[in-house]
């Protein structure tokens, strides 16, 4: 047998696996609550392709990333390097400006839902196949207005899924004014401190040094709490920018802790950076990531464009969803038929087609069981309704409805049925 590749996953209908992170309803919920959300703000959404050119990861991502070391790259027939996408913000600011969008007046709200590639480690929530959801706001303002209407929305999103104990953890990390002076210091000081950090930190303080405040592993958190945060070392317009968008966060009535130490993982991004996390994942509780990235267009050969956005993972925002919030019974068919004869079975599959047309959901026994059978195979679908059909039915011109949660069983005409059920 042929097993499906480490790091991936089926995702299935919710009455046939007992898994709830591998529901479709429940990503059906989150897509849809997304899509939902994000038209209320204005954002339209944009598909890219899978896999890009290498060189758009390597200048927007980096050399250095966890991320570039996690692609999946490969040589096509002409001997073009290209990788399946690692993460899509890359690809929709290479879209932007491929397209011209930057000639557009104002703002470009865009929104992406789809699947990222990263070779790491699979574990709860962590796959190497993933969905994500994430938008991008791009154009020639960096008002902080734009960074809190962001917040808001997901401030909204969560709501709409009734996922509660989150935080929202929010930064800023400067910019190309006041980040290099304090990244100066920031080696130093992570120098006194180097022997006592892990290897990962090691790597990062010659590659990264401002990846080294992103460490979660335990030992180096003492060290790591003695090092200068960049909070205290803004220049005049990076704080004015963050005072702002505090401000903008209080008037809208959503709480939020300032976190020092929260950076972002990638190269590009500049000023204001945040997290959620959530109370239901443990340890590795971010849900979501974002923050600002004002020079990625020009990194991958681009006019100066402003940028604020974020992204999460699908598969984590579904476990942060309430247990009980999808019913696996919403996408079970209305309707059974089941059927005795020929007649009968022929008069079925025209009855089924008015009923689709009328809006029901039909499943008709493709197999010709018997009467009892038939009815065992609703139940397994966990239609509402078995509606059992004979030659005596199709002279009487009314059938036998028959509720398949109470087992009640009455007599009705198809107008009566259609009535009925489009009623409900």
């Amino acid at each position: 047998m042929i097993n499906k590749v480490r790091g991936t996953q089926d995702i299935l209908p919710a009455r046939l696996l007992d898994k709830t992170d591998a529901q479709i309803e429940r990503w059906n919920l989150v897509e849809g609550a997304a899509r939902e959300v994000f038209r209320l703000f204005g954002f339209d959404e944009i598909r890219t392709p899978i896999i890009e050119k290498t060189e758009l990861f390597e200048r927007g991502v980096g050399t250095e990333t966890d991320v570039n070391k996690e692609m999946y790259t490969f040589e096509d027939r002409d001997g073009q390097s290209v990788s399946l996408r690692p993460e899509s913000t890359a690809s929709v600011v290479r879209a932007y400006i491929e397209h011209g969008l930057f000639n557009q007046p104002g703002l470009v709200k865009l929104y992406y839902i789809g699947p990222q590639f990263r070779r790491e480690r699979p574990q709860k929530g962590r796959y190497r196949q993933f969905g994500q959801i994430g938008v991008e706001v791009l154009g020639q303002s960096d008002d902080p207005a734009i960074e809190a209407e962001v917040i808001e929305m997901l401030d909204l999103y969560f709501k709409k899924l009734s996922i509660t104990g989150i935080e929202i953890l929010i930064n800023s990390i400067g910019d190309e004014n006041c980040r290099p002076a304090y990244i100066a210091r920031l080696k130093e000081a992570i120098s006194e401190r180097l022997s006592n950090l892990c290897g990962n930190c090691r790597g990062r303080y010659e590659t990264n040094p401002l990846r080294v405040l992103d460490c979660k592993v335990e030992s180096c958190q003492p060290y790591l709490s003695e090092l200068p945060t960049i909070t205290d070392s803004l220049c005049k317009a990076c704080r004015d920018h963050f005072d702002q968008f505090k401000q903008m966060l209080d008037e809208r009535g959503i709480p939020y802790t300032i976190a020092p130490r929260l950076v972002r993982g990638l190269d590009y991004y500049s000023r204001t950076a945040f997290e959620i996390t959530g109370s239901q994942l443990g340890a590795q509780n971010t849900i979501v990531g974002g923050g600002r990235y004002d020079g990625l267009s020009e990194l991958i050969g681009g006019p100066p464009v402003k940028g604020f956005g974020f992204a999460f993972g699908i598969e984590r925002m579904i476990l942060s969803l309430p247990e009980n919030i999808v019913d696996a019974r919403a996408s079970a068919p209305t309707i059974f038929i089941a059927y005795i004869g020929d007649e009968a079975r022929r008069h079925s599959f025209a009855l089924a087609r008015r009923l689709r047309e009328a809006g029901i959901t039909t499943v008709v026994d493709l197999e010709g069981r018997k009467l009892k059978k038939a009815l065992a195979v609703a139940n397994n679908l966990s239609a509402r309704f078995a509606l059992i059909i004979g030659e005596d039915e199709i002279h009487r011109g009314s059938y036998a409805l028959r509720d398949m949660t109470t087992g009640e069983q009455k007599e009705v005409t198809e107008t009566e049925l259609v009535n009925n059920l489009n009623g409900r």
